[in-house]
């Protein structure tokens, strides 16, 4: 097993020293879903929510997640991310909404985090605009899909 890059030889965490690393085009797709009862869906779909358009709310906090990533996850280092999007559908057993966000960077280190956040708070700000009519909802499977990454073209 690889050693942790973000611990150092005494076993404390350390931002990791990625200033050697030549930028490259980078992206990561990361996704989730939020399981909820299919009236709830119903509602969602019709903006019937008391706290407006959910999947709207969503989609925007899921993309100000990934801007935000370095300021919640300690060892992250800040992005200037090139785009980010955060796509939420309804699949036809109508029993979740599928979270799929995708980030890319041109920079020396990766945007997993990024999207992995921004699945995160899309999905959190999904509970929390609906919680008030459904209890029984649960957050899950929240994982990187896939990443890449691209020499610059001259």
């Amino acid at each position: 097993m690889p050693a942790l890059s973000h611990v150092d030889a005494r076993g404390e965490a350390r931002m990791v020293d990625v200033s050697g690393k030549p930028p490259m085009v980078r992206e990561a797709v990361a996704a989730g879903h939020i399981v909820m009862a299919p009236a709830t869906l119903d509602l969602v779909e019709s903006n019937a929510l008391a706290k407006g358009n959910v999947l709207a709310t969503a989609r925007i906090a899921g993309i100000l997640a990934a801007k935000r990533t370095s300021d919640l996850i300690p060892m992250c280092h800040p992005l200037p991310l090139t785009h980010c999007d955060v796509d939420l559908s309804i699949p036809a057993s109508r029993d979740r909404i599928e979270i799929t966000a995708t980030a890319r960077v041109t920079a020396g280190t990766g945007v997993e985090m990024e999207a992995l956040c921004a699945v995160s708070v899309a999905a959190l700000t999904l509970y929390d605009m609906c919680k008030a009519v459904d209890k029984g909802m649960a957050i899950s499977e929240v994982r990187l899909v896939r990443k890449s990454k691209l020499p610059l073209t001259p």
